[in-house]
This record gives structure tokens, sequence and C-alpha cells, in this order.
């Protein structure tokens, strides 16, 4: 013990990874103890922690958070022992992309005790091919020619390059990832949506990256592998911020979170901060934050009958209650009052469709998939300021305008909220106060974005959740919109898809007549015409 405490003692060299005299001193140590020892030096050359491993390994504990956030290296370097052989092992590599260590370096002690070659790897900035770090090759202890000091500047420069140009984008930098039993071409696809929610959301998809498997990890939904390949392109890339395309569990969250030392998010939770960002009425926002607290409830730390409360006062409350359960209790009391306001919501809406009922108005619901163009279309028809941007869910508000069609028809447009796949469960609950408008509409406009590479996959979203909300008996027509950003093949193959479609360009109000025709065709006979 006296013979390893001195090594916190010793002032290393800053350019090679030990001095002659340290490489005998830690090679004999780890030869006297038959397991392997390392020390982690800052860039003052003083020991920051020596570590007693067993023969074939050392565990490096948990460490303080890295220096200034993500984007940077930690200050440490770890030089330790082989016994026998110097290599260094994937392990060893691991750990040092786990723990952004500026290097690491493996000393081979032979049987005798004596020190033999050395071995140092570090990671990469960002590269064309790709790669994570560099392994060096392996020198002999007494005639090192490393000169780490220089690598490290030079690479913490390079880092540094990076972390500017990203600190002048506006939005932190996120790294998409899809981990999941899907096919690569769809992974792809899903990725490129979740880029669109996470531009959506303020943020800058920075990489991405997919893994195809069996079967997801418990813990951290993807292999140890795979996952410091994250840690590596996260740090290339500037990424403060892990989103993945799949519902993470409470623990897997929390895993990677601990793991890759940033902000871990799923695609449930990205929607929800979109929704809540974008929500502009009372409803719309007693909506959002019930689905929020839905989400988080079980996502509390510490979940678990054992810990879940503190027994203590009358019934096991009060002052015995513990944080965690006291915030659980909180949470759920105000999700019983969210329900409470949401019904008082649903029953006022629920007035203005039966006095719009009573005046024999008809009422026509655009509906479609996210960012196709049902905001504009609204604007168009009605000369209405709705917010339209090119940007998902754009409109979570239904919004309601009476205009007037050919023929002395009123009617009655409204916009609703767009539809995506895989929307949460908890999300559809929340916003059935917005799409019980549908419950009441004489006809439904499909508005479908033609130009879109997966307008299919989006139409076939779209329908299924009508079938759903037993929708799909109502008069429906289909609006193949942005038609002038489509050549004439794409046309064509757009009109054998959808012989039923009707081209329609929603920012030209002159290409909106057909549409119109069409849905005047599939109004109720007994709409009463204007002034009726």
């Amino acid at each position: 013990m006296k013979r390893l405490g001195r090594l916190y003692q010793r002032r290393y060299p800053l350019r090679e990874a030990l001095s002659v005299e340290q490489a005998r001193e830690l090679a004999g140590l780890s030869h006297d103890t038959g397991r392997q020892i390392g020390v982690l030096i800052d860039r003052q050359g003083k020991a920051s922690m020596v570590i007693v491993g067993d023969p074939e390994a050392i565990y490096i504990p948990e460490l303080p958070r890295a220096r200034q956030g993500a984007g940077r290296l930690r200050g440490l370097r770890l030089v330790h022992t082989h016994l026998g052989d110097e290599k260094l092992s994937e392990e060893d590599l691991m750990d040092m992309v786990f723990l952004r260590l500026d290097s690491v370096a493996a000393l081979g002690v032979d049987r005798e005790g004596f020190p033999e070659r050395i071995q140092a790897a570090h990671l990469l900035p960002p590269n064309p091919e790709n790669r994570s770090h560099e392994i060096l090759p392996s020198q002999r202890h007494d005639r090192q020619t490393l000169d780490l000091y220089t690598l490290t500047e030079a690479l913490e420069e390079e880092f540094g390059r990076e972390q500017k140009a990203v600190e002048l984008e506006k939005g932190d930098r996120a790294l998409l990832v899809s981990v999941s039993t899907d096919s690569r071409q769809a992974q792809e696809r899903s990725l490129e949506e979740l880029a669109d929610l996470a531009r959506t959301a303020g943020l800058v998809p920075a990489d991405s990256m997919i893994q195809r498997l069996r079967q997801a990890n418990p813990r951290t939904i993807m292999g140890r592998g795979k996952l410091a390949e994250l840690e590596v392109r996260a740090l290339q890339s500037g990424a403060r911020m892990v989103i993945f395309d799949q519902d993470l569990s409470p623990a897997q969250m929390r895993n990677l979170a601990d793991l890759t030392e940033r902000r871990v998010i799923d695609r449930t939770q990205l929607i929800l901060d979109i929704f809540a960002q974008r929500a502009t009425s009372k409803a719309g926002k007693l909506q959002v934050e019930m689905a929020q607290l839905k989400y988080m409830l079980p996502r509390l730390a510490g979940s678990g009958k054992a810990m879940s409360r503190l027994m203590g006062g009358i019934g096991g409350r009060g002052p015995g209650e513990s944080k965690l359960e006291s915030d659980r209790r909180k949470a759920r009391d105000r999700i019983t009052r969210l329900k409470k306001e949401l019904e008082s919501v649903r029953r006022h809406r629920a007035q203005t469709r039966e006095r719009r009922a009573k005046s024999g108005v008809p009422v026509i619901s655009l509906v479609g998939y996210t960012n196709a163009g049902k905001s504009t279309l609204l604007n168009t028809l009605t000369n209405a300021a709705v917010l339209a941007e090119n940007k998902l869910f754009a409109t979570l508000d239904p919004t309601t305008r009476r205009i007037r069609f050919p023929r002395d028809r009123e009617v009655t447009l409204t916009d609703t909220v767009g539809f995506i796949r895989r929307l949460p469960s908890d999300l559809k609950e929340a916003f059935q106060a917005t799409l019980e408008e549908l419950d009441f509409a004489d006809v439904l406009v499909l508005v479908a974005d033609a130009s879109h590479p997966e307008v299919e996959e989006q139409v076939g979203a779209v329908l299924r959740i009508l079938e759903d909300m037993e929708l799909l008996e109502l008069p429906r027509v289909l609006a193949l919109n942005k038609w002038d950003r489509l050549d004439e093949d794409e046309r064509e193959r757009m009109r054998n898809i959808y012989p039923e479609g009707i081209p329609i360009s929603a920012v030209t109000r002159s290409s909106l007549e057909p549409l119109v025709a069409a849905i005047l065709a599939r109004l109720p006979e007994d709409a009463p015409p204007l002034g009726g």
C-alpha cells in the first residue's frame, strides 16, 4: 500500500507516457501484486487516481463530469500495465471513448516483473473515414518517441474549432439514432422524419447512426460497441443531445445519459417538446401538460415498491413521505385536475358544434399528415392568417372559418392538428378534444404532400387513424398538394396510385377550383344556401 501511495507523489512526464524509472516501478508493482496497475494523469503531470485491477483488466470508477460539457476531452490520460502482452485491449479503447480520455497507454510486464514495450491510442476529431481512434505503434519503454503533450494540444485545438462552429449555430446540435429490427431503408426514412422533428424543435441534426438488431438491449437499447461509436460520433459532431427514434424505457434513458454525459431523449419526448412550444390556446396547453405528466410519471427516478415511500405520519404520508412519492402524488393530482378542465373544454366545444349544427352550415374538416399544407390551404380559401410554416406540427389548435363557396353555399372550414406515424398513445388521448372536431364533419378533405417521397405511407397513416376513430365512412376528398413540384413522370405515377386524387397547389387560388367543386358535390343535399 505504501508503494502504491508513492505513485501519487510522482511527477509524470508530459510528453512520454512514463519515465524509465516510473515504468520499472509500475511494472514491479504489477508483478508483485499479480494485477494490472493504472494511473490517471492530469495535464500538469500529477496523478489524479491510482487504480488496482485484476490480472486481466482494470475498472475505472466514476469520474467527475467532463470539463466544459460534452465537446471536449477530459484532461486526463490513463497509463496502465498489462501482464504479458502490451497491446491495448478492446476494453481499454472503450474506456478511452466513454470517458473521453486524452489518451490511453498499456505497458507490457514480463514474467520477471520488468517493463517491456508500451502502446498508446487517442481519439480522433472528425475525419472522412469516420474513424473513432488511432492506435499508435508500440515502442520500447526506454526508447519512447511519443509526444503526448503536443498530440493532446492538437486534438483539443481541432475539437475546439468544431465547438466554435457549433456555437455559431442557432440551437443545440443533436445526434439522431435508430435502433430497430426494421430494414436499414425503413430506418433511414424514419430518421429523415426525426430530423424534421428536431429542426421543428429548434435543434440542429448534426449526425445520425443506425443499428439493426434482433432484440434491443434492455439496459441500454444497443450494444457496448455501438455505444462507443455513438459516443465518438457525438463528440466529433459536437452534439450535446442524443435523440433516439424509438421509445426508451426509464431505465434505458437514465443509463444512456450516465454513459454519454449528454441529454438523452426519445421520439415521444421530442414530439411533446414541440407540442409544448407550439400550443397557444388554453385547451392546447392543458392537453400538452397532461401528456407530458403522463409521460414523465413512470420516469421519476428511483421507481420501485421498496423505494416508493418512507413510511411515517398518518397513513404513511405527511412528514414521512419521500420526495419521490411526493412528486408522483403531485403529478397524479395535477393529471386529475387537468382531466376535469379538459372535460370542461370538451363540453364548451360540443355546445359550439351544436350551435353550428342548428345553423345548418356544413362542416368541412381538413385532415392530413403534418406539414402537408392544410393551414396554407385554409389561408388561401378563406384569406385568413393562420400560422403556416414549413415545419411539422405548425398547427396544434383547431381553427375554424366560415367561407362562401360557389352556388351561394356557406360552409365552415376547420383546420386540425397534423397526424404523424407512431403518435404517442398518451398524446392521442390528450388531443382527443382537438380531434373530436372531426366527429361533426360533413366532408373530410385529406390533404397529402404529393411531392413527398413517402406520400403513400403518410396517406396510409392518416387513413389508419381515421379508421381508429371510425370516420372512414364520412364523405372524403383527397387533395394532392404541391402538384407544381412534380415533373410529368411523377404526376403520372400519382394519377395511377390515386386516380380519385385532385391535384392542387395550396398557395395558388386558381388551382383550387376542382377541389371546391368536389367538396360541393359531397355536401349534404339539404344544406341551406347562403342566407337560407
